[in-house]
């Protein structure tokens, strides 16, 4: 972006110094030195200050722009449907815009489309992709926040388009998923809040030795109808949709344990957060997420490992719903597998299910595990190809079994 901006500004530039040029030509074989110097002192301010008018209209300096595309090929075979195996090619287009006005602080703005839809947007069955959009050709703005420092220790983010895991002191989960069901180690009911209004802050404790182990603690509030102007709704109404969620997290940049506990609202939680006996409650439910990940010192045949696990409790649930639910994952990741560069991943685990109905009864997916395994070769430093295979069985219901491939070519910019 620096370098487009230079692109704009140097031919102004250029017109601007031809003049002084032309008049330092004339200027030096004056007998007046003195004279020649102011002149040409008073043609170089003439010159600064038009060129700082010129870049104030151009874009920030402290804007910098990254992307990527993707392009998504492969398929779902679902046995309870018919029909199900045709080969698709879709795609997904990524804009990250990141400024900054102090050195320190960061507005965020992503902007995303796609046309990802059917089985690789599905969330209850597990097959949606990390890679995923479904904006049906449309740009969109899918996030935006801005973060900034308090003193040495805080950081605090505010935004209309964020969810709760994006205000984290880190990342609850370093495993790199190409199902959207084993992010966030894994995608339960612990974290995520749907894109939404919202605020948080993070602290963490100073060390001298940055490889050393350290205390962290984050808490943030998201509100689902954040944006409504109806009745008792808004960002604090009491009839919205609203999440809180705090972690407490221990470790150094190679280890970290951690846990955390998320109270929800209003109900309307999303597709992969919970099982399917819970889907469209409108009653609240607490939920708690422990994670833990170590990381090998050198890259190779030692991969990194991610363990999570999430339960939840529902309050005042319809008969015949969950009342409690638990899921898990555990995940591997190899660096510089076979070759430098190219990464590999390795997942297993079970969506959330019903472990308590109210009246009784037995969930349908309470059997249910799920897996998912892929290479990734790195073409250049902008261009990966992941060939990747997934599937699962009891998934949403008991005897439903899915599988599936999918072909990711990532271009990054």
């Amino acid at each position: 972006m620096k370098l487009f901006q230079r692109l704009l500004v140097a031919p102004a530039a250029l017109g601007l110094m031809a003049p002084l040029a032309a008049n330092a030509d004339v200027t030096a074989v004056s007998n007046d030195s003195d004279l020649s110097s102011e002149v040409i002192q008073a043609r170089v301010d003439g010159v600064e200050a038009q060129l700082g008018e010129i870049q104030a209209g151009q874009f920030s300096s402290t804007t910098t722009m990254s992307g990527k595309a993707a392009f998504i090929t492969g398929y779902v075979d679902d046995d309870a449907e018919e029909d199900t195996d045709s080969i698709t090619f879709e795609y997904m287009y990524q804009l990250n815009l990141n400024t900054s006005f102090t050195g320190e602080d960061n507005l965020y703005t992503r902007i995303k489309t796609g046309n990802v839809s059917d089985h690789f947007a599905d969330k209850g069955q597990g097959t949606y992709l990390s890679a995923a959009n479904g904006n049906g050709d449309v740009l969109e703005v899918d996030k935006l926040w801005y973060q900034f420092p308090v003193g040495d220790s805080l950081q605090v983010w505010v935004g209309p388009r964020i969810e709760n895991y994006y205000m984290l002191a880190s990342a609850p989960s370093i495993y790199r998923p190409i199902t959207k069901q084993f992010a966030l180690g894994p995608n339960g009911s612990a974290y995520g809040s749907s894109t939404s209004p919202g605020f948080g802050v993070a602290w963490t404790q100073g060390v001298e030795d940055p490889s050393s182990a350290r205390w962290a603690l984050s808490a943030n509030y998201t509100s689902k109808d954040g944006a409504s102007s109806s009745k008792d709704k808004g960002i604090f109404g009491e009839d919205s949709r609203k999440f809180f969620l705090t972690k407490l997290e221990y470790g150094s940049p190679r280890w970290q344990v951690s846990g955390s506990m998320s109270v929800k609202e209003g109900g309307g939680y999303d597709g992969y957060f919970h099982s399917a006996l819970a889907k469209g409650a409108k009653t609240d439910m607490t939920a708690y997420g422990i994670r833990a990940y170590w990381k090998p010192e050198i890259a190779g045949s030692i991969p990194s490992v991610q363990l999570g696990y999430d339960f939840t409790t529902i309050d005042d649930a319809a008969v015949g719903a969950a009342e409690d639910s638990s899921g898990w994952m555990v995940g591997f990741n190899w660096r510089d597998l076979f070759i430098d560069g190219n990464s590999a991943g390795l997942a297993l685990g079970q969506r959330m299910t019903a472990t308590g109905i109210k009246g009784g009864g037995d969930d349908p997916s309470e059997d249910n595990t799920v897996w998912e395994a892929y290479y990734t070769f790195k073409v250049n430093d902008g261009v990966s190809v992941t060939p990747a295979v997934f599937g699962g069985n009891d998934v949403e219901a008991d005897g439903k079994d899915i599988s599936g491939a999918v072909l990711l070519t990532e271009f990054r910019f």
